[in-house]
């Protein structure tokens, strides 16, 4: 074992505590500053949650092609929108990155090489929803990207490689949308019928535990194609599955559909 490694686990030490894995609805990038039914749902939850020693997010809006995890000390928040109130673009998200915790993730994941990234930072889908969830911003945050060139059955394999991160103080988020086509969007709060059947649809097969179903979605048919057009925030719901041990307890927050076509079911595990 080299010695940066043991640097690392060090830094990570396992606890006796496991800590729960979360999935985000973020759907608009206005509920980092609207206090609304979701915003108020995510404070919710992180009142309930351990306070984390550091937190990684797969975020719906990081895709490259490969897997890279953020490695710099102090990640810049990106306003990665367009056509909001300015003061969206002036927030600003100023947590603290964590090379120690980029490296370990690295060393934890065999199968897939990991790149460190000095680039990227926080985009929306990250710094949108812990805002609202950890305003301190005083917790380290790391991102890592959706290689977009793989399916679904790798980004779900990869993420089973980080269970024994939750045995070290690390709260891993996906956050995206179960249902999200802009191309059907409309600014009210409506659902459309075929969103809302897509989305009670993976709820269920969340409940029953029937992850190789949510994994091979496409063959859920036409409300798959209209809920999934794209896949980049379907994944990180994924990689949140994929971290479930048996024994854990499933809940439900912010379990709407709205603007037609997008789901902001959000999910927590253990």
């Amino acid at each position: 074992m080299s010695a940066d490694l043991i640097h690392h686990l060090n830094a990570f030490a396992d606890t006796d505590l496991k800590m729960p894995v979360l999935f985000v609805g973020h759907g608009s990038p206005m509920n980092a500053i609207e206090d609304n039914e979701f915003s108020e749902a995510w404070m919710e939850v992180s009142r309930a949650l351990p306070i984390p020693q550091a937190i990684i997010c797969i975020s719906a809006h990081w895709q490259t092609v490969d897997t890279q995890v953020t490695a710099m000390e102090w990640p810049k928040t990106i306003h990665d929108f367009q056509g909001f109130p300015r003061e969206l673009f002036e927030k600003e998200y100023p947590a603290k990155g964590s090379p120690d915790l980029a490296d370990l993730t690295r060393a934890t994941v065999k199968k897939t090489q990991i790149g460190l990234n000095q680039n990227w930072g926080l985009d929306h889908g990250t710094w949108s929803v812990l805002c609202r969830m950890f305003p301190n911003a005083d917790i380290p945050v790391v991102q890592i990207s959706l290689d977009h060139t793989k399916g679904p059955a790798y980004h779900y394999e990869l993420s089973k490689e980080l269970y024994s991160l939750r045995k070290k103080g690390v709260l891993i988020i996906g956050s995206g949308n179960i249902v999200h086509n802009l191309r059907t969007v409309v600014w009210q709060d409506k659902a459309y019928d075929w969103a809302v059947d897509f989305d009670e649809t993976i709820k269920q097969f969340i409940l029953t535990g029937d992850h190789n179903a949510i994994i091979n979605y496409p063959k859920l048919g036409q409300t798959a194609q209209l809920a999934v057009p794209t896949n980049e925030h379907f994944l990180p719901l994924l990689y949140v599955l994929a971290l479930q041990d048996p024994k854990d307890e499933i809940s439900f927050f912010g379990d709407k559909v709205t603007m037609g076509s997008m789901s902001m079911r959000s999910v927590k595990i253990g």
